[in-house]
């Protein structure tokens, strides 16, 4: 029996074109990394279309916000998972018939993720457009689930189709993802164009002022900076160092079925405070690496990162419900753009960090240190009552 969200076609269709999209993306990664690495046999090429994808994503992010809240979403949706589906095509055919070249293959990551910068606000701001306001909550549950999915079944298939017909196809499978998912997007709601203005500056700093003086908004972002900062760079290069290969995929496993988890709780479960419950649920987040660097048994490191992606999975629904309920909806993704370049930017520096002062410190101690500081980052925003005291299910007092 379906959900009864799924039973509005224009939640039905969106929710179908972004599980098809994100199935497709999951495999990405490591396709490319695969075929990059196939392609030079050089490490080094990997790491710049891998900085070549994530740089245009950020350095044009609060555009893409601006964007979204000016042009139809749908138009910006449909614009960007076609264009998206093109790049990905002319990748797996220069792989597919031999030409691999890094400067090709680096210029179409880089427009890649250009369009991914106007995808992400876009897609924050056109769900409240399709589901009634009582309804976010489940259907950014739903489309966690689907997110989440295909985290963990994605690059299970592109490790498959890599190894069994080649990086290319693999690619290829990602590229023609984006054209059943345009077609879905096609079929939304048509939207409207929310701004006749023609500069974008004074939209900018509009969404800037929106940022600033919300300052739930701000102090949340600020914990997800800290986040970012002391625990992503941390897991991914002390996780697997202190795992080793086949516990390292068992925790990551389990860190999936937690999520996956969460999305069916959180579909059913209503919060009056869900804001102020995600940043609680933030303290899971670093269990796992705290786990890990206390020496932990391997059955209470599986339950940490169990417990770490059921927090993980509240936070952001939380996040992002609470964005789409109390914040109007020609701002609304100039704010979401604004808050993910200011909790994305830390993400390098903590990579960039953790190898030095792995060195100086030793691993167990800078996983044990960054994670308890994390979770005291965590619990900084609920002193303020706007983030401990705003309400779930309807809109804040202005």
């Amino acid at each position: 029996m379906l959900p009864p969200l799924l039973h509005h076609s224009g939640f039905r269709r969106f929710f179908t074109g972004r599980a098809i999209s994100l199935f497709g993306s999951a495999m990405a990664p490591v396709a490319l990394a695969f075929a990059v690495l196939d392609g030079s046999g050089r490490a080094a090429d990997l790491g710049v279309v891998l900085a070549l994808r994530t740089l245009p994503m950020l350095a044009f992010l609060l555009l893409g916000g601006a964007i979204a809240d000016r042009l139809p979403r749908r138009t910006v949706l449909l614009t960007t998972h076609l264009g998206a589906g093109l790049t990905q095509g002319a990748v797996a055919a220069l792989l597919l018939t031999g030409h691999y070249a890094l400067g090709p293959i680096a210029a179409l990551e880089f427009l890649n993720g250009l369009l991914t910068a106007f995808t992400s606000p876009a897609l924050v701001g056109v769900l409240p457009e399709l589901v009634p306001r009582e309804q976010l909550r489940p259907a950014n549950a739903l489309l966690g689930i689907a997110a989440n999915g295909s985290k963990v079944f994605g690059p299970a298939l592109a490790g498959l189709l890599v190894a069994s017909a080649g990086a290319g196809w693999a690619v290829a499978v990602d590229a023609l993802s984006y054209l059943p998912a345009a077609l879905c997007l096609a079929r939304l709601p048509a939207g409207r164009i929310r701004s006749q203005r023609a500069a974008l500056l004074p939209e900018l700093r509009e969404g800037w002022t929106a940022f600033r003086r919300t300052r739930w908004i701000w102090w949340t972002t600020w914990s997800y900076c800290a986040t970012n900062l002391l625990l992503t760079g941390p897991w991914q290069i002390l996780g697997p160092q202190l795992s080793g290969p086949a516990l390292w995929g068992t925790l990551l496993g389990a860190r999936g079925a937690g999520l996956l988890l969460a999305g069916a709780v959180l579909y059913r479960l209503a919060l009056p405070r869900l804001l102020a419950a995600g940043q609680l649920a933030g303290l899971a987040l670093p269990l796992p690496l705290l786990a890990l660097g206390l020496h932990a048994t391997v059955p209470w490191l599986v339950a940490a990162a169990l417990v770490a992606g059921l927090g993980s999975a509240l936070a952001s629904t939380a996040w992002d419900t609470s964005l789409q309920e109390h914040l109007p909806a020609d701002v609304l993704s100039r704010v979401a753009s604004h808050a993910d370049v200011f909790s994305y930017l830390a993400i390098p520096l903590g990579q960039l960090a953790c190898g030095p002062l792995a060195a100086h410190y030793g691993p167990h101690t800078v996983a044990a240190t960054t994670a308890l500081a994390q979770a005291a980052l965590t619990l900084l925003p609920l002193l303020a009552p706007s983030v401990r005291t705003l309400p779930h299910g309807r809109p804040a007092v202005a």
